[in-house]
């Protein structure tokens, strides 16, 4: 019971960051989670989760959304994922753990200390990130550090990389959660803690949603990012 308590918590924080900021739900999850359930039970779980916000999120942003921004990123994304899959299936825990760590670690540094302000980089870059972002998301659950990356390099407007994330959650999200059932990683346990937690998963991404806009979302992100790589160093200390 206490388990199950822990992961609502987890859960409720998750909607909230991605209510807030659009991105998050995943990278916030998966070290949280780890800390009391197996890393390959957290890591489905943790893709089922980023799917069911980005279906509320998308309720809210369809209006917004101008395919012409996200096609090249979900036709690289798709032959990404499982490639992904693969990996996840054969790497050891410690190693899943250490690249995890570490991805959440440099894209948190990167985020917070290196990010460029120019703006605008060339379109072409979607289908790399894209793939990169498909093998995250195969192997970790978590497509969204190297689409944020892109859509931070463009002169967008906050709604647009919002709802641009969105749909490419959503649709690599399909991707992610298929590629692991099929791999046999999504299991009854998994499926279990997914349903008891996914009330609190809607008001918390609800309530992100009402801040939305309201908030002083640079400052929120700092905290996030913050957070992030702390969880991702001790994510690292736990696999050496």
């Amino acid at each position: 019971m206490q388990t199950y308590l822990l992961v609502c918590l987890v859960v409720f924080f998750a909607g909230v960051t991605q209510g807030l900021s659009g991105f998050g739900s995943v990278l916030l999850s998966l070290p949280l989670l780890a800390i009391f359930l197996e890393i390959k039970m957290v890591i489905p779980l943790a893709a089922l989760f980023g799917l069911a916000i980005t279906v509320i999120l998308l309720q809210q942003l369809w209006k917004r959304l101008e395919w012409k921004a996200v096609y090249p990123l979900l036709l690289s994304a798709l032959p990404g994922v499982p490639v992904g899959a693969f990996f996840l299936k054969r790497l050891e825990t410690d190693i899943i753990q250490l690249i995890l760590g570490s991805i959440l670690i440099g894209y948190a540094l990167y985020s917070l200390f290196l990010r460029s302000h120019h703006r605008g980089i060339n379109a072409k870059w979607a289908y790399l990130f894209g793939f990169l972002a498909g093998c995250l998301g195969g192997a970790f659950g978590a497509t969204g550090p190297a689409v944020i990356v892109y859509t931070s390099l463009q002169a967008w407007t906050k709604d647009k990389i919002k709802v641009t994330l969105q749909v490419f959650f959503f649709v690599s999200g399909i991707a992610v959660v298929f590629s692991h059932a099929m791999s046999g990683l999504t299991s009854l346990a998994v499926l279990r803690f997914f349903l008891v937690s996914l009330p609190l998963l809607i008001a918390g991404t609800y309530l992100g949603s009402f801040f939305y806009g309201k908030a002083r979302e640079e400052e929120y992100r700092r905290i996030v990012l913050i957070l992030l790589a702390l969880l991702g160093g001790f994510m690292m200390y736990r696999a050496a």
